[in-house]
């Protein structure tokens, strides 16, 4: 059972910041964001929680990649 809610604290910590994210790249309040995923998810059976690990995973690459250098020197 401790594996379990070190597994939740973890999710809990670390997977709200996709909301966030969007929410600021839209202008919105995270809560928002987050309770349309959670409406999304039991509407549709699933495809919302899917929806959200994709973004995660497309916004953790594009972290990856483009990162903000601010001198030519850091190459």
């Amino acid at each position: 059972m401790n594996v379990f809610y070190k597994t939740l604290l973890y999710f809990q910590k670390h997977g709200y910041y996709v909301c966030q994210r969007i929410a600021d790249r839209l202008g919105m309040r995270a809560k928002v964001v987050r309770t349309s995923f959670i409406y999304l998810t039991f509407v549709t059976l699933g495809f919302g929680f899917a929806l959200y690990l994709f973004i995660a995973f497309w916004m953790r690459i594009k972290d990856l990649i483009y990162t903000k250098r601010s001198s030519v020197f850091d190459l």
